[in-house]
């Protein structure tokens, strides 16, 4: 498939006024086509039956570089798997990805794609622990997010325990990083951890909640037992 037929495929979708809210909601300079989410799920569906594994990176590739939301949506969407192999050039696609990310919407879809390639390497954490670090703040966002897996498991790996407290330690690190962003990617990571770990969010929170702005300290307690 080409890139143009790609994106005939994704304007099939359009509804009438629907770009004009998208633009107005998500506020990043791109254009948008005002194409519904569950479209392009289906859309995604059908290209990832039908396309071997190397188009398929092919054109998710193609349609990031156009800019357009719903196909920079379309192409995270595209590559949103759990079972792929080889998916090294998946995973070096969606890394090259996050420089890019300008909004929240974008880069949630590409870190769920993300996601999926750490579950299936988890020595991948690895190659984005410098991320914290960096003077993007998506970037520094995409640690947390990409790594949400690692919060949801009942009975972890003695491995994943190490890559809890790893991900604990850069929350740790960016316990006082002023952007609003940042803050609620460490709440959320600290909330959905305290269904399953309730005692290392708590201590979490023992050490490091005084500095986590109070919306962000309220928001990862509040699963868990008060008083």
């Amino acid at each position: 498939m080409t890139l143009d037929e790609a994106l005939s495929a994704i304007r099939e979708g359009i509804e009438p006024g629907r770009a004009e809210g998208a633009a107005a909601y998500h506020k990043a300079q791109r254009e948008y086509l005002g194409v519904p989410n569950p479209f392009l799920n289906d859309l995604a569906k059908c290209w990832r039956r039908a396309m071997t594994l190397e188009d398929r990176v092919s054109l998710a590739d193609a349609l990031w570089q156009t800019d357009i939301f719903e196909a920079r949506l379309a192409a995270a969407k595209l590559l949103t798997q759990a079972r792929i192999r080889p998916d090294d050039a998946v995973w070096q696609l969606i890394k090259g990805w996050v420089p890019t990310f300008d909004s929240w919407a974008i880069a949630d879809h590409a870190c769920m794609a993300g996601q999926k390639r750490l579950v299936a390497a988890p020595s991948r954490t690895d190659e984005i622990a410098d991320w914290i670090n960096s003077p993007h703040m998506w970037t520094r966002r995409a640690a947390f997010v990409m790594t949400l897996p690692w919060t949801k498991q009942n009975h972890p790996s003695q491995a994943d325990l190490a890559i809890r407290d790893r991900v604990l330690g850069w929350a740790g690190d960016l316990a006082e990083d002023p952007d609003w962003f940042i803050q609620k990617a460490i709440a959320w990571w600290l909330r959905d951890l305290s269904k399953h770990d309730p005692a290392r969010t708590q201590a979490f929170l023992d050490v490091h909640g005084p500095r986590l702005r109070a919306f962000a300290r309220k928001e990862a307690g509040k699963y868990l037992p008060q008083g």
